[in-house]
């Protein structure tokens, strides 16, 4: 009975990511948590989950020229040491159950930034144009990607909605489909890096794991075809109302 439910949890987040484009590891680790797993479970679990199930998509970016190897390079040169490190910090605590306040605080904060993200991205991209060299966009990604390696490893927030912010705020000339192929290219190999490192910490359940990639790879088909129906400037403001909820129970209580 509770494969059931993880496959309905796991058709329920992936419909809103074909839909929205965004809220795959903000909305999966608050639904597990809802569920009553620990922090660390959910987190270790969703981390493996999401470098799974975005694989595919990384493929299909990359078939069609859509990601920028060198910028996702630079992000990924600072996020993978950063997730390699944080998960070596993690492991020199006793028992996860040290460092559960860590991961929920983090979360909240990483929820209430993704919620802002997905409201005032546009209006973040118009008040805030960088005007960089090629050389200083790539140290400033490098950095970002420092910062989203040690967040994401906390947390499995943030590898999509804040890292595609990141990059349209550095290089706003990039086209939209870079942007995504780009992130989803870095977003992949982070949180395989870090869901493997929960994995050697013994913080991935394998049975939710095969409940929500038998439920969320269909539905995010499904809902890529839906999103042409449902307007985005109602649902995101729904999404990141939810978000913001969320991260402000996991912050303050």
């Amino acid at each position: 009975m509770d494969l059931i439910w993880y496959i309905l949890a796991g058709a329920g987040v992936g419909l809103a990511v074909g839909i929205t484009g965004v809220g795959g590891g903000s909305l999966m680790t608050p639904l597990l948590l809802l569920f009553g797993f620990p922090a660390h479970i959910a987190i270790g679990t969703d981390l493996l989950y999401a470098g799974i199930a975005k694989s595919t998509g990384v493929y299909m970016h990359a078939r069609r020229g859509n990601v920028n190897w060198r910028i996702m390079g630079a992000m990924a040169a600072g996020s993978l040491p950063a997730s390699l490190v944080t998960i070596w910090a993690l492991s020199n605590f006793e028992h996860p159950d040290n460092y559960q306040h860590i991961l929920t605080s983090t979360l909240g904060i990483m929820l209430m930034m993704t919620a802002v993200v997905i409201v005032f991205r546009k209006r973040l991209h118009g008040l805030l144009k960088p005007n960089l060299s090629e050389k200083q966009g790539t140290t400033a990604i490098f950095i970002c990607g420092l910062v989203l390696g040690v967040f994401v490893t906390l947390t499995s927030v943030g590898a999509g909605a804040l890292g595609t912010a990141m990059m349209m705020l550095l290089f706003p000339a990039m086209a939209a489909r870079n942007v995504v192929g780009t992130d989803l290219a870095h977003a992949v190999p982070l949180t395989l890096v870090a869901g493997i490192g929960h994995v050697l910490l013994g913080n991935v359940d394998y049975y939710l794991l095969m409940g929500l990639l038998l439920g969320s790879i269909p539905a995010i088909y499904v809902g890529t075809k839906v999103a042409t129906f449902v307007p985005n400037k109602v649902l995101q403001p729904v999404l990141a109302t939810a978000l913001a909820s969320f991260g402000v129970k996991y912050l303050f209580f």
